[in-house]
């Protein structure tokens, strides 16, 4: 369950930052940017911040 939280998040951070890069400001795309390294990193490293979020928050796997 939290793995596809995860993956339903941070593939909506990254629609989202896309059409505001379209609609708003080109700048938003850094955010996609950050998001799509987020993801590389955490599969590097087997840490992912937004896991330890969710844990927080109560959610279970």
């Amino acid at each position: 369950m939290k793995n596809r939280m995860i993956r339903a998040i941070a593939g909506t951070f990254i629609l989202i930052s896309l059409l505001l890069a379209i609609y708003v400001n080109q700048n938003w795309l850094w955010f996609t940017a950050f998001v799509g390294a987020n993801l590389l990193q955490s599969s590097i490293t087997k840490w992912c911040l937004m896991e330890d979020i969710l844990t927080k928050l109560g959610v279970k796997d």
